[in-house]
């Protein structure tokens, strides 16, 4: 039952964590959405607030910042009295060979593709306890999958991949469910990009947000705690 859960996703101005939000918002959830850019934000509710159902609202907030993350995870507690599903979803790319890829980079995706998900797990999991909840991360076949001019992508994904089933074992005792989504190719605009109509045979981000949605109305006795996704049918090499 998705109807009434209080749900926080961090990167949820576009791509991945969108597609999230609108797939909960439609089954009538309340969702909270984080981004960096004030402007990002603002124009991903203006666009959520059209879809009925559930409730949308939005923060400013770089996940590379516990205080960042526990005053959002705060004012969420202080308007709704709970926090149901939490989806670390903040992520960032660079790929370069390890000659070319700059100290800025590496330290831009390891910040925020890992140190930016255990802030956002610290910051929340007193709340989760309480409601015996939900935390879900979007990793990458990037985190199983290793591949030129990915070092630093790769290793960020390998890490929150390793990280979150470590939290599953640590945080299961108090009934917090908690998964991995590892996506293959998805269309999206990860990384500056546009996405094209040539990408019709990529995920698209509603199919994560179905799978999202699908986790969350799973019986309480199961966990599907790491979850590989590729597209059924990619163009012939």
């Amino acid at each position: 039952m998705i109807q009434g859960k209080v749900v926080y996703i961090t990167g949820g101005s576009k791509g991945i964590g969108y597609g999230i939000a609108e797939q909960l918002l439609a089954e009538g959830a309340i969702v909270y959405i984080t981004a960096r850019s004030e402007d990002g934000v603002n124009k991903a509710i203006n666009q959520l607030s059209k879809i009925e159902g559930g409730k949308v609202a939005g923060h400013v907030c770089d996940v590379r910042s516990l205080d960042n993350q526990t005053e959002v995870v705060n004012a969420i507690i202080a308007a709704e009295g709970k926090l149901d599903v939490v989806v670390a979803n903040a992520g960032v790319g660079h790929f370069a060979s390890i000659e070319e890829m700059s100290v800025g980079q590496w330290h831009e995706m390891i910040d925020i593709n890992l140190t930016g998900v255990f802030n956002t797990i610290k910051a929340s999991v007193d709340a989760l306890k309480e409601s015996k909840g939900y935390f879900m991360t979007i990793a990458s076949l990037a985190g199983t999958n290793f591949f030129a001019k990915g070092s630093g992508y790769n290793a960020s994904k390998f890490g929150l991949v390793g990280f979150t089933q470590s939290v599953m074992l640590d945080l299961r005792q108090y009934g917090i469910k908690v998964t991995t989504i590892m996506p293959g190719s998805v269309s999206t605009y990860f990384n500056n990009r546009t996405p094209q109509e040539s990408e019709g045979w990529k995920i698209q981000i509603e199919d994560l947000g179905q799978i999202v949605s699908d986790l969350l109305k799973m019986h309480p006795r199961t966990l599907p705690s790491k979850i590989e996704v590729r597209p059924a049918m990619p163009p012939s090499k």
